[in-house]
């Protein structure tokens, strides 16, 4: 029977109305609708017309966990007053409940999306309900892209509603209306219950979030601040924290307190998840939940949220090949979601653990997965679809091209796309099992050689990281699920058993985990261990990861990245996010002691050179060259090295050295590459630079500034464009450091001067190295600075009328007038004006210093010197 009281109670049903007038019309809207109003509930029965309202149609409803897919379809059952699986169904990853009477199918979006692929048309579906979108997962964004192209090509009729609490509706109105206009936006109005907000920062200061690390003291501030909850006010706490790590750490600094605690994640088993969301039995609840308690679920008996601020997200560092989960600063939308929870049902209040004055600073909404994310999912799922470019996807933002160039070559390397960037029909099979493309491939690889049962066993594994509890070790972290009874244990036999049904193993009763023998394919290392079938798994899943000791639990990846393995039993303590050793297997110290390793999953903590070492398999050589061998090259190498040219032979994994000898006879033009990229590391001081071989490079850099074309630039990037054109020569027979000491640049550099136009000619005329001054002396110029210097003592000038001039008098010698001592006595670059305004002052200072020397009073018509007034009278 229909719970009326309870549907009638939910205020979305005022919107009800104008939605579907939407979708009678234009046929796609976008629903705003706070939380607790009923929107990921009543909507869709209202929609199917299971309430008694309008058309029977058949609903199709994504969310973006599975955790609220398994709620929504079992509060939609209930207000229908039936059981999950007749006219109201769900269908997770590993998990269906649906019949032939299922009307209305709650989803996730990885779900819908793999529908879309196997039938395009969603054959017998009226209505999709995209709920959450605000969270911007990409699954999410791909789906309504894969819909809206649907609604285009293949069925106009589909309806389309993109539901949310607090999203970006005029970004979605646009996207779903397409050329035709903005889709109409419905808004409902939400329950009055307010929430009210006590600010509760740390006391002391608490050092940022990064990577998988969070303060510990933050996080005993947090339970701080939840037994504070407690005492203050009434009814259950909901406490918001970034992961499964740190849920623990809290609920340990709980432990002992009156008040039953539970934790809530994707990890959770279902029972504790139901358990949760069916409510308290008369004892206060404080329950510790990751980001999945934001939307969709609505948790009885809460009154008050406790907000640790944090949220975690993927990260990808596309540079080093590492993709990981990294912990940030939640958005001020994620915090309304989360805030919103403490009013579901009656007033509430909500703890936020960070200062007021920080709150406006917060990012607005959480960053669109598709610009952070690894793409190689999204890209197998773009070229699968028809569109290898996902240019003609109707997305809110497009992929980033890095991003996406990456992601093809991945998809390359292991054949699931072609050059195209087409689907190959491998691709395809990887993109239908449901798996990250990378454990696809290790999936149907790795099952010819180790046996269909254990590589879906291992892929299980990595597909959903194992508890840190299982140690870093990931083959003892194997044989740990498969003899232990715990929730991680059960889901991993769940999921290891559709993987080999997916792989081609038929159905056995024994399940996954019984037995390790050899269960299809041949060859290989299929009688081999528990150890080498992780590696070589991992490997093939992970090849650039592939990694070689190079001393003290430090590795070199195939990438070119270190990674380090932590030592036993440090890293959960250090709070690292490492995972401790597991007893009696070894655990990191195990991983430590390797010569080589197939490296899972690693991360890279802010401003750290290396990468840390998470989940990782003792491998061999031949197992990383095998798994690797796209990486593999054999070659002659010649490069600078520590200033100077080695040239050896070369057997390479990636970046890791397998083999080298020299050679005596390397490749003339792979030692002139080599030359050049020393000269281009190390600049052209590797050459001998006179002091006439400098004046001549200033002197030319004077020319081309003042007179441009042709006399030619000789800036140090010039010179490294054109060095095949005046340093060839010496190119050709330089071989180490010492060779280029020997070379005179200044000889070379000459070979730049516009000779051909006959321009050269004229060097020393335009720009000369010396200048005839009155007395005779020929000076030198000094080419160095913004203008040309000619130093010269007082006497040698007298009777010169001008200051000289260079560049074909174009431009004035200034003029540093000497004492007779050498030192500087006045500038100038008007020697006229000097004689005539400033000579009288300086022949002042200097006469009473300088008796021997002569000092006319009319310089412009006296004799010039270089010598005193005595030697002058006895000449």
């Amino acid at each position: 029977m229909i719970r009326r009281d309870a549907l009638d109670q939910l205020p979305v049903r005022t919107a009800l109305p104008a939605l579907r007038a939407a979708l009678d019309g234009p046929g796609t809207a976008v629903l705003c609708a706070p939380p607790g109003t009923g929107k990921t509930t009543l909507v869709p029965l209202d929609l199917a017309g299971l309430t008694g309202e309008g058309p029977k149609r058949r609903v199709l409803v994504a969310e973006p966990r599975r955790i609220a897919a398994r709620a929504a379809a079992r509060r939609m059952a209930w207000l229908l007053g039936e059981r999950v699986g007749e006219q109201v169904g769900f269908t997770v990853r590993g998990e269906r409940r649906a019949g032939p009477r299922t009307t209305v199918e709650v989803v996730t979006t990885g779900v819908l999306l793999q529908r879309l692929q196997r039938d395009p048309e969603l054959a017998g579906v009226d209505v999709v309900v995209l709920d959450e979108c605000h969270e911007r997962h990409l699954d999410a964004d791909t789906s309504a892209a894969f819909l809206l192209d649907v609604r285009e090509t293949l069925r106009p009729e589909l309806r389309l509603v993109a539901a949310s609490a607090t999203t970006d509706a005029e970004g979605w109105a646009r996207l779903l209306g397409g050329p035709e206009g903005a889709a109409p936006v419905v808004e409902a109005a939400g329950v009055s219950h307010p929430v009210g907000v006590v600010w509760a920062p740390p006391e002391r200061p608490v050092r940022p979030a990064h990577g998988m690390r969070v303060d510990p003291a933050l996080l005993a501030h947090v339970a701080a601040v939840v037994r504070r909850a407690l005492r203050e006010q009434t009814g259950d706490v909901l406490c918001f924290l970034p992961g499964v790590g740190e849920i623990g750490r809290v609920a340990g600094e709980l432990a002992g307190m009156d008040a039953e605690v539970l934790q809530v994640h994707g990890r959770a088993p279902a029972e504790v998840q139901d358990a949760v969301l069916a409510g308290g039995s008369g004892v206060r609840r404080v329950v510790l939940a990751t980001s999945v308690a934001e939307s969709s679920l609505t948790v009885p008996g809460v009154r008050v949220v406790v907000d640790s601020g944090l949220a975690r997200v993927p990260r990808t560092d596309h540079a080093r090949g590492l993709s990981a989960l990294t912990t940030v600063r939640a958005s001020r939308a994620a915090g309304r979601q989360r805030a919103g929870r403490a009013g579901r049902e009656a007033p509430g209040v909500v703890y936020r653990c960070w200062p007021e004055g920080e709150d406006g600073r917060l990012p607005a909404f959480p960053d669109p997965e598709i610009k952070v994310a690894d793409l190689t999912a999204f890209a197998l799922q773009s070229a699968c679809w028809g569109d290898p470019t996902a240019d003609g996807l109707a997305l809110l933002d497009a992929p980033p091209a890095g991003a996406l160039a990456a992601a093809r070559e991945v998809l390359t390397a292991i054949g699931a796309v072609d050059e195209a960037g087409r689907a190959t029909g491998r691709g395809v099979r990887m993109a239908r099992i449901g798996l990250h493309p990378r454990l696809a491939r290790a999936l149907l690889d790795g099952a010819p050689e180790v046996g269909v049962r254990r590589a879906a066993e291992v892929v299980a594994l990595l597909s959903e990281e194992p508890p840190r509890a299982y140690g870093d070790d990931l083959a003892a972290a194997w044989r740990t699920a498969r003899r232990g009874g715990d929730a991680y244990g059960a889901r991993w036999r769940q999921e290891a058993r559709r993987l080999a049904s997916a792989a081609g193993e038929p159905s056995a009763g024994s399940g996954a985990g019984a037995g390790s023998g050899r269960t299809g394919g041949g060859g290989g290392v299929a009688a081999a261990s528990e150890d080498a079938v992780a590696g070589l798994i991992a490997a093939l899943a992970f090849p650039e990861r592939v990694a070689r000791a190079r001393g003290a639990g430090s590795f070199l990846m195939a990438s070119g990245t270190g990674a380090d393995v932590a030592g036993a039993g440090t890293g959960a303590q250090a709070g690292w996010g490492h995972r401790a050793g597991s007893a009696g297997d070894g655990g990191g110290s195990r991983l430590r002691d390797a010569g080589w390793l197939a490296v899972a999953v690693a991360d890279r903590p802010v401003a750290a050179v290396s990468a840390r070492v998470r989940l990782a398999a003792v491998i061999d050589e031949e197992t990383a060259c095998a798994a690797a061998r796209a990486l593999y090259s054999s070659g002659e190498e010649v490069r600078w090295s520590d200033g100077d040219v080695v040239a050896r032979s070369v057997t390479r994994l990636g970046a890791i050295e397998l083999a080298a000898r020299p050679l005596s006879a390397p490749d003339p033009g792979l030692l002139r590459d080599a030359v050049v990229s020393g000269l281009r590391r190390e600049g052209f001081g590797l050459l001998r630079w006179s002091a006439a071989a400098t004046s001549l490079r200033q002197r030319m850099a004077f020319l081309h500034r003042e007179l441009g074309a042709p006399w030619p630039d000789v800036s140090e990037a010039a010179l490294l464009e054109r060095v095949e054109e005046w340093l060839g020569v010496e190119l050709g027979r330089a071989r180490r450091r010492a060779d280029l000491a020997r070379v005179d640049a200044g000889q070379a550099l000459g070979r730049l001067l516009p000779w051909a136009s006959g321009d050269a000619a004229r060097f020393d005329e335009l720009a000369p190295e010396r200048i005839e001054v009155p007395s005779g002396s020929r000076v030198r110029v000094d080419y160095g600075g913004e203008q040309p210097v000619l130093a010269v003592k007082l006497q040698e000038l007298f009777g010169l009328q001008e200051s000289p001039r260079v560049a074909g008098g174009r431009v004035p010698v200034l003029v540093h007038l000497l004492s007779p001592a050498g030192r500087p006595a006045a500038v100038t670059a008007d020697l006229a004006s000097f004689w005539r305004d400033g000579y009288r002052s300086v022949r002042a200072e200097l006469r009473g210093r300088y008796p021997k020397h002569p000092w006319p009073e009319d310089p412009s018509a006296a004799e010039p010197t270089r010598h005193t007034s005595a030697r002058l009278k006895r000449g």
